[in-house]
């Protein structure tokens, strides 16, 4: 009777770690979703900053004459949002910032410009798009964070290290480029 006792408080201890590890598998898998998840959602607000950018290019082309390059970067930027890792999201963040500072400038040289209600509309839509990407991007390096602390930590980098998890990236972007452009009317 006291085999029976012990042979079941030892498959109970080893059911219980089982479920423990399995619970620690899936928060970690959870977590690193999540992460992707979000890469996913700046890459659509890229992508979309991208277009409202091409369409105040579109809007201001007719008012100065704007760089070739300009336009042929846009498009190949665009093109390449979808297969952009987390390194490649911080170059993309600050070149699309260059070219909205140059595309404000030439715009404060034509104030009648700023007036048009299409250029209005993409503006406004502009800073929302900015905002997004400051959200996720926030996420983002929350959702790092916590995998991170679970990689490095006790008990659950046991795992950690079982299944060969490694560190996630958190998207870091340059001092200049982490505030939001200036939209004046």
């Amino acid at each position: 009777m006291i085999e029976w006792i012990i042979t079941g408080v030892i498959v109970l201890v080893l059911i219980g770690l089982i479920g423990w590890a399995v619970s620690l598998y899936n928060r970690f898998f959870a977590l690193k979703n999540s992460y992707e998840a979000t890469l996913g959602q700046i890459k659509v607000a890229l992508k979309k900053r991208l277009d409202m950018i091409d369409q105040l290019l579109g809007a201001v082309k007719s008012y100065a004459a704007f760089e070739k390059e300009t336009f042929e970067r846009i498009t190949a930027m665009r093109a390449s949002v979808g297969s952009a890792g987390a390194g490649d999201i911080a170059s993309m963040e600050a070149e699309s910032r260059s070219i909205l500072g140059r595309l404000f400038a030439v715009m404060e040289n034509y104030p009648d410009l700023k007036t048009q209600t299409t250029v209005s509309d993409l503006m406004n839509g502009v800073k929302n798009v900015e905002d997004e990407i400051a959200r996720q991007r926030y996420t983002c390096n929350n959702v790092a964070e916590q995998f991170n602390t679970m990689v490095d930590t006790i008990p659950s980098n046991i795992i950690a290290g079982l299944v060969g998890l490694k560190k996630l990236d958190y998207l870091e972007f340059e001092e200049e480029i982490d505030k939001r452009p200036e939209i004046s009317f």
